[in-house]
């Protein structure tokens, strides 16, 4: 039996080759094929290697996840039934990953039983094939997939490219499908790297109800977390069949960070740090409760904080409070 391979010129019974040989994503589309019968690669890399496609192969769950982390490929034929990890257990963790969730996978398989169908779907696979394998067939069923996979992975790109932070998002469990790299970057600032797969149990929660909304016909609305000075709004945005699955939701992430604002506040008026924050949410509109929730502390230390603020500024009220902190800030905006 061949080691693991990654080459698409070489002959199915000789592909050893390291990740570093991997080859550079192009034009044509690349196609990981997990089998440990050495026919069956033979079989598939040559059809699939006249029909364009690059072609990599691994005969071992542990070199197929491996190979599928560094090449990212279109699309991946995975064995359902080899020693060691099987078929079913790598593409759970496949689709476990928020780097590789996206890859469309077709389980090969001779196990004809519902069961096993069912197994196979509910592993991650979107199609199967039932062995002996027939090449044509296969074909067929790659270029079904093949055209919504390139459409989300020139999307990813194009996303990436202009520093958009988005995500594609499953619905019934908050699953990362995948994400950009300003996404990925905002959440472990914003939440911590302990879970880079699933989204937060608050935004979860908020998905969940704003899906609902929408769907019943209420307008859009965003989720805004705070940490201190900074804040991240999500935005949820529908998906064609193209850029999503079903259930999938697209999730726009944008960052503000008001510390010159809070500076100026500080400055002007002269107060103090937590001061001119609870001054800051005021102007934004948010009441004592939310702006407990916000900065960490109770409504009624907000209100001690508040009630400091208007002595400083010499008013009574939230409005007059607000109004003066607007007024003074664009001026000192202006000089």
């Amino acid at each position: 039996m061949t080691d693991d391979t990654a080459a698409p010129s070489a002959t199915p019974r000789n592909l050893e080759k390291p990740t570093a040989g991997l080859p550079d994503r192009g034009a044509a589309d690349i196609v990981l094929i997990v089998d440990d019968a050495p026919d069956n690669l033979a079989l598939l890399h040559d059809a699939l290697d006249d029909s364009g496609c690059t072609v990599l192969v691994a005969t071992s769950g542990e070199r197929a996840l491996e190979l599928a982390h560094a090449a990212q490929p279109d699309i991946v034929l995975l064995d359902a039934v080899m020693p060691g990890m099987d078929g079913f257990e790598v593409a759970r963790r496949l689709k476990a990953d928020a780097d590789t969730a996206h890859i469309p996978i077709i389980f090969m398989t001779g196990l004809a039983e519902t069961e096993h169908v069912l197994a196979a779907f509910a592993a991650g696979g979107i199609d199967h094939v039932t062995k002996p394998i027939k090449p044509r067939e296969v074909l067929a069923r790659i270029a079904a997939h093949l055209h919504s996979a390139r459409v989300q992975r020139q999307a990813r790109l194009a996303l990436d490219a202009f520093g958009h932070a988005t995500m594609v998002v499953r619905e019934r469990d908050g699953r990362r499908v995948w994400q950009t790299a300003l996404a990925r970057r905002l959440m472990d600032e914003y939440y911590g790297v302990a879970d880079g797969q699933h989204l937060p149990p608050e935004v979860i929660a908020w998905v969940a109800r704003e899906s609902l909304r929408r769907r019943a016909g209420a307008e859009p609305s965003t989720l805004t977390i705070a940490r201190g000075a900074r804040r991240l709004t999500f935005a949820l945005h529908e998906v064609g069949e193209d850029f999503g699955g079903e259930g999938e939701w697209l999730l726009v992430l944008r960052e503000a960070d008001d510390a010159a604002m809070i500076g100026a506040m500080t400055l002007a008026f002269k107060l103090t740090a937590r001061e001119a924050e609870v001054l800051y949410w005021v102007v934004k509109g948010k009441t004592n409760r939310d702006i407990g929730d916000i900065l960490g502390s109770s409504a009624a230390t907000v209100k001690k904080h508040l009630e400091h603020v208007f002595a400083k500024l010499g008013v009574e009220t939230r409005t007059a409070a607000a109004s003066l902190a607007i007024s003074r800030v664009s001026q000192l905006a202006n000089r």
